[in-house]
């Protein structure tokens, strides 16, 4: 690989190490610290298909000494995406937040309000668009038989491209059949610039480019769960996410058996973005947006798939683009 791709491991931070292994089996190489014996207990096999439990998240911060390294389940609103707030020491939901995308896919605009983009299946769509910064989404899905106007899919994000200066970053999740769903198991894939990323499998572990600015891709979770970072221009959480069984029934998905529908949960941070951002979820940051979607329903759509679509998850030739790869901010 590359010098300038080159990936290592942060040390752990002294004060945690020594007050981890007072702990019972404390495993310095894997920074999982003590262990509950359902820590991992995600999952159970249930009529044939896998069932999801609450996952359980800690506080990591040793600086919020009241709630270090306890443990809690994510909320019945998110069990499978929950972050832990040491300040107020509870676990809040990822997709609950400004700057979500998540689901089918239900977003939380820059504005604070929230709305559905459907997009088509198999298209990619520009999520952010500004001088120096793209990103598109490719979506995938299922055909909604139901739908009033046949052309509204039942829609995920797969994967994210993004593009800042003349640089390439990509994560998207493997491509897996979601009913033999085991979440110990990293289903992500990460590249810059062409070049496939490793990650070490510890939590905590960072991979960092000699870019201009530099990325930053940091393990959030032992498996399925990044935080990447361009420098000074914006910060992403992923999660890899199945959708079950049950959430097909429930929703009507008619998800089949053999069917691979692994997407990624998102969390968007911008910043120094400026006033002509574009895109899905970029025009919600403008301090003149005013939301299209219609507001006062159960599920505000927000339409204008031609503006948004792509020819490719690369390219940047969606109408609304801003894109220049010399802009220098």
């Amino acid at each position: 690989m590359p010098e300038q791709y080159k990936s290592f491991v942060h040390e752990i931070p002294k004060d945690i190490v020594m007050h981890l292994q007072n702990e019972r089996e404390f495993n310095p190489d894997t920074i999982k610290g003590p262990r509950d014996e359902d820590d991992d207990d995600h999952t159970k096999e249930v009529e044939g298909f896998e069932k999801l439990y609450p996952r359980k998240v800690r506080c990591r911060l040793s600086f919020y000494p009241k709630c270090y390294y306890v443990s809690l389940p994510c909320p019945p609103q998110c069990p499978q995406s929950c972050l832990m707030d040491c300040t107020l020491c509870k676990p809040i939901c990822q997709c609950n937040r400004p700057g979500a995308v998540c689901q089918d896919p239900r977003f939380i605009g820059g504005d604070g309000i929230t709305f559905y983009f459907h997009g088509r299946k198999d298209k990619d769509f520009c999520l952010v668009t500004d001088s120096n910064l793209h990103i598109n989404a490719h979506f995938i899905g299922k055909h909604n038989p139901t739908s009033a106007s046949k052309r509204r899919d039942f829609t995920w994000v797969q994967s994210l491209a993004i593009l800042f200066n003349n640089h390439k970053l990509f994560i998207g999740a493997k491509k897996i059949n979601t009913t033999l769903w085991d979440d110990t198991i990293d289903q992500l894939e990460l590249y810059f610039n062409e070049h496939s990323i490793t990650l070490n499998s510890n939590e905590g572990a960072v991979w960092e480019s000699m870019s201009d600015p530099r990325v930053f891709i940091t393990r959030t979770r032992v498996s399925n769960g990044v935080k990447l970072e361009v420098e000074g221009k914006v910060e992403i959480l992923a999660l890899v996410v199945p959708v079950t069984q049950e959430e097909s029934k429930v929703h009507k998905y008619n998800v089949g058996k053999d069917e691979s529908l692994a997407h990624l949960d998102l969390g968007f941070k911008l910043y120094g973005v400026s006033e002509k951002v574009d895109g899905v979820l970029g025009r919600t940051y403008r301090k003149d947006y005013k939301s299209r979607a219609k507001m006062g329903v159960a599920m505000p759509v927000l339409g204008g798939d031609r503006e948004f679509v792509s020819s490719g998850l690369f390219s940047t030739d969606c109408l609304v683009s801003q894109f220049n790869a010399t802009a220098t901010s």
